[in-house]
């Protein structure tokens, strides 16, 4: 369970504190001592320990930190530190930082943790988790790796605790067996090593995560006219990660943030209009399991509120809209937010009721122009699958072949799923054609989801942020257990995989879930649709989109 916090002020609540070590260009693992926290900067060769209640930093190996560049992996056993530093793992005594070879990999080592005298080292190319006994210096055995990219390690009683920078996922793994427990979204991005540490008000423990990076900056440049450029700088930090596992529902739960959202049009036409008996529809905020409404207000005009399809829709009237007229309107919602991760596995549903009747007719039908009579798709949808039969492993091989097919791209128009497809490039809202489509043709229901993302920079508290594009992603349907997430470009990182699986079957926090299933905006006249090709909201009005992160949910809240 998540440990109540919620009375102690951010200030002074080690849950919601980020730690910003002095001298630091990048933080890579992380073991703690005597109420301080460890971690190595594999740029500067710095084994640099940390004071987490106010960033007090110090070196510890001041006249040996040339034999500490490269090194990545730190694990503390007792006075023996323990590293991973290229193909290899190394021990030493704290007091005098001799480096002493362990054992040496085929590829590179990443991360290293220790359980009384079992070594175990992670090692991304290889693929796998090595596991080997610090007496005979051999392999015990080995593990799969959870993710695609570099990860860490650490140990809690009968867990190994791993790090995945590409995934942006801590893994909660099983230490006998390697099987995966649960899975976390962490809210930063390339996340470099974790450790528990106990929280000195409660005793509980505390799950901290380093991240490293970089960040763009504006420089003020006073030898260029203008004297303003474009930079980037290191960005280093360690902050708690808290999570929740609801076994029975099989999804868990990480860092969430209360964001005040507002959407609001800014009429101003593009061609004289007239329209009488204006009806505009804007989607709102939906009610889930990682997303809670706390309060809902109209911005410029008042709205009527209906319920369409399961889903709350602001309904905004005028008269008539005339040349000349200009109105200001929207909503603004304050939003519970959260990173959800669902722990399903293929053998999970292995067997499950056949889609209801609704269903089929309302998720398995070309309603949105998806191209699904055309030669292109119906051929993709057979070979994407080949023989597959399992849904969860059909799903995620649709993906997968979009992925290899496509490339991601923005244009001024979405095209048909066969348009893009047959081009090999596509925008968010282009994946997702190509995705429903693809998935309707093999019988899985699915529906559109959006419709933005707020900037994902959780540490920038207060601050108006702007979303420079919308976005959609999609849900299934797995009978008997529900919708569940998937976005549709994000993961499409490296050119032909292995792709991560970070938001299959998973959301970050900065997302914002509007209007499932159903048309984000319509505007009706005289009690009927306005013709799209002759009057487009997008023609009428200028949409305007702000986040503000008002504060880090304190857990137990």
């Amino acid at each position: 369970m998540i440990p109540d916090s919620a009375s102690m002020p951010p200030s002074s609540n080690p849950r919601l504190r980020t730690i910003r070590p002095f001298g630091a260009s990048a933080l890579y693992g992380l073991t703690g001592r005597d109420n301080c926290l460890i971690a190595v900067d594999p740029r500067l060769g710095y084994l640099l320990q940390i004071d987490p209640s106010n960033d007090d930093t110090a070196i510890l190996n001041s006249y040996a930190t040339a034999d500490f560049v490269g090194i990545t992996g730190v694990s503390l056993s007792g006075n023996v530190l323990w590293v991973a530093r290229e193909d290899a793992v190394y021990f030493c005594s704290l007091k005098d930082f001799k480096l002493q070879h362990f054992v040496s990999l085929p590829y590179t080592a990443n991360g290293v943790a220790v359980w009384k005298s079992t070594i175990y080292i992670t090692c991304q190319k290889a693929g796998y988790i090595f596991v080997f006994s610090q007496e005979s210096r051999r392999e015990i055995t080995r593990f799969p790796a959870p993710g695609v990219g570099i990860e860490n390690i650490t140990i809690r009683g009968e867990e190994l605790w791993v790090s995945d920078t590409t995934e942006q996922t801590v893994y909660c793994l099983d230490r006998g067996t390697g099987e995966i427990k649960f899975s976390v979204l962490t809210p930063f991005e390339n996340p470099t090593g974790l450790t528990f540490y106990p929280d000195p008000q409660s005793g509980e423990d505390i799950l901290y995560i380093s991240y490293a990076g970089e960040e763009p900056y504006i420089r003020d440049n006073p030898n260029l006219t203008p004297n303003y450029e474009l930079q980037y700088r290191d960005r280093t930090f360690i902050h708690p990660l808290y999570f929740h596992f609801n076994s029975s529902e099989r999804y868990a739960l990480s860092n969430g943030y209360l964001v005040e959202m507002s959407y609001v049009e800014e009429l101003s036409p593009l061609d004289e209009v007239h329209l009488d008996n204006v009806e505009w529809r804007i989607a709102l905020p939906s009610e889930t399991t990682r997303q809670k409404i706390r309060e809902l207000s109209a911005v410029g005009q008042t709205f009527t509120e209906e319920v369409q399809d399961g889903q709350r829709v602001a309904v905004f009237k005028f008269d008539s809209i005339k040349p000349g007229d200009r109105y200001i309107f929207g909503w603004k919602a304050l939003l519970e937010v959260w990173s959800i991760k669902y722990q399903l596995t293929p053998r999970d549903i292995e067997s499950f009721p056949d889609l209801s009747a609704e269903f089929q007719t309302r998720y398995l039908l070309d309603d949105d122009m998806l191209a699904m009579h055309t030669d292109i798709l119906r051929n993709a949808a057979k070979e994407s699958v080949g023989t597959e039969t399992n849904l969860l492993r059909k799903m995620y091989k649709i993906r997968n072949y979009v992925y290899d097919r496509l490339s991601y791209g923005i244009k001024p128009h979405i095209d048909t799923p066969d348009i893009a497809l047959e081009r090999g490039v596509g925008s968010c809202g282009e994946y997702l054609g190509v995705l429903l489509a693809l998935a309707r043709l093999n019988g899985i229901a699915c529906r559109t989801v959006g419709r933005y993302k707020c900037p994902p920079h959780a540490d920038q508290l207060g601050v108006p942020l702007s979303p420079d594009f919308n976005h959609v992603w999609m849900e299934f349907y797995a009978p008997g257990i529900g919708w569940l997430p998937m976005e549709s470009n994000p993961d499409d990182v490296v050119e032909r995989g292995p792709y991560p699986s970070r938001f299959f079957m998973g959301l970050s926090w900065y997302h914002a879930e509007i209007g499932k299933g159903i048309p984000f905006a319509t505007l009706r006249s005289n009690g009927e649709p306005v013709n799209k090709q002759a009057t487009s909201i997008g023609d009428l009005a200028i949409n305007h989109v702000r986040f503000i992160i008002l504060a880090e949910l304190q857990p137990g809240r």
